[in-house]
């Protein structure tokens, strides 16, 4: 089993083990979520980005800058630390670094995550949030199963993802 194979067994693990939580609707996400869902983007964040400007990227991916960053951008290759809730494109979570209450370590360029999501870290800069739509081609070609209360992500559809960029180590630490 290949390097990323062996990852993303890891992370598909992982995310049938997540507890069991109610999922929030996409006007919702956060004023009518439950209290045990955690969110990176509340209602005023939800109404704020209607009128956040969509950037459109070759590849299909979309995004909406909730709060731009100031720290550096990572480059290819480097590891980043970040917050992140996965939404079908109905709002509802099936999958939430918040939930499990520790940031994910990602690098970037390496093939460990979602393409879509890959791309859509790939131009933040630290200490920004960033909701990001990705297209089907870019998600999850094979679908990922049903965790507890969790709902289902069929092959190939959209999911979004809000993303918040923590640090990079060794361009920001503290």
């Amino acid at each position: 089993m290949g390097c990323t194979n062996l990852i993303l067994f890891f992370f598909f693990l992982n995310l049938l083990s997540l507890p069991s939580a109610s999922a929030a609707s996409p006007s919702a996400l956060g004023a009518g979520a439950p209290a045990e869902e955690k969110v990176l983007c509340d209602a005023a964040c939800e109404a704020a980005l209607k009128d956040a400007p969509l950037v459109e990227l070759p590849s299909g991916l979309s995004y909406k800058d909730i709060t731009p960053g100031t720290g550096p951008t990572p480059p290819t290759g480097y590891q980043v630390v970040a917050h992140y809730v996965a939404m079908t494109p109905a709002g509802r979570v099936f999958d939430s670094s918040l939930t499990r209450g520790a940031p994910y370590d990602i690098r970037v360029g390496s093939g460990q995550i979602v393409a879509g999501l890959d791309e859509g870290i790939a131009t933040m800069r630290v200490g920004g949030v960033r909701r990001v739509f990705v297209p089907g081609a870019l998600a999850f070609p094979k679908g990922l199963p049903s965790g507890p209360g969790r709902p289902r992500v069929p092959p190939a559809s959209p999911v979004v993802f809000d993303v918040q960029l923590l640090y990079i180590p060794g361009l920001d630490d503290e």
